[in-house]
């Protein structure tokens, strides 16, 4: 079984832009970042209400990319996203988009045309994964997966599991990523699961609604759980309808170094970054 070696609970809520108001669950910075690794930050948008503001799109302007890859699930509301190399589209309920930094791209995130107009619930999760050196230089790419696009497999007595990245039995996710992992969007009923992780990677759970018992740990609403390497097994126990998160990946032995919108292996990479970014070499968003 895998052990519990860190609990983090949310801290308040920052705002990216003004359409995201988010709880930084961790980041690239600090002595445990490599308990995380593949991951390298997650901010949670947990659900809020937006007023219609049909004059108005709220959200985050253009800005730069390069070294890891973004991750956007959103639970409710609509983004819409727009990026340099001309990739984008609607991100709405059940949706997700796996952008590729690489090399440098230049994008935003705005609420939608209709949502905006409309109003209501909006919650979403971005995560960051990092990228091995050897595809920190890749071209941009961009995923946009949908709903539909997103395998659910139920299991022992009810429970869902959507597969976004990795597999789970006999279903594969519809992301391609650059290091081995799994992405799982979990559904629960009252009762309990196993959702094994292979031997050697790292396993995040986060509880974004109700609470549950992770191999004997409470982890209620809004706290997750850093598991470790070693072992295999992850128990999940509840008695009501909690909806979690659970990200594991095969860990990247390699320096982390941040600075803003950008990670790499070197400070000497990060100041040749900022300089591609000055000059240009991002790419120009779309008019």
């Amino acid at each position: 079984m895998k052990k519990v070696i860190r609990k983090h609970s949310a801290p308040n809520r920052h705002w990216v832009g003004d359409g995201f108001p988010v709880h930084g669950m961790f980041g690239y910075n600090g002595a445990d970042v490599a308990e995380r690794s593949p991951f390298l930050m997650l901010d949670y948008a947990a659900p809020a209400y937006f007023e219609p503001s049909p004059n108005h799109r709220r959200g985050v302007g253009q800005h730069p990319h390069r070294g890891f890859e973004t991750v956007t699930i959103v639970y409710e509301g609509e983004v819409e996203h727009r990026d340099s190399t001309g990739n984008g589209g609607v991100i709405g309920k059940g949706d997700v988009q796996w952008m590729t930094a690489g090399g440098g791209i230049l994008h935003e995130e705005f609420h939608s045309t209709n949502y905006s107009q409309r109003g209501g619930d909006f919650e979403m999760v971005q995560l960051w994964v990092n990228l091995p050196k050897s595809a920190k230089m890749v071209a941009p790419g961009y995923q946009g997966i949908t709903d539909a696009d997103i395998p659910a497999k139920t299991v022992e007595g009810g429970h869902t599991i959507r597969v976004i990245a990795g597999r789970y039995d006999d279903a594969t996710g519809p992301a391609t990523t650059f290091s081995p992992m799994n992405v799982f969007d979990v559904r629960m009923v009252p009762g309990h699961m196993h959702l094994p992780q292979p031997e050697g990677w790292t396993t995040l759970v986060l509880v974004l609604d109700g609470s549950a018992k992770v191999n004997g740990e409470v982890v209620k609403a809004k706290e997750m759980l850093t598991l470790s390497t070693g072992g295999t097994d992850v128990r999940i126990d509840t008695d009501g309808n909690p909806k979690l998160l659970l990200m594991a990946g095969e860990p990247i032995d390699e320096p982390v170094v941040g600075y803003g919108p950008f990670v790499m292996n070197s400070q000497a990479e990060i100041a040749e970054a900022i300089r591609d970014f000055n000059a240009g070499k991002f790419g120009r968003m779309p008019q």
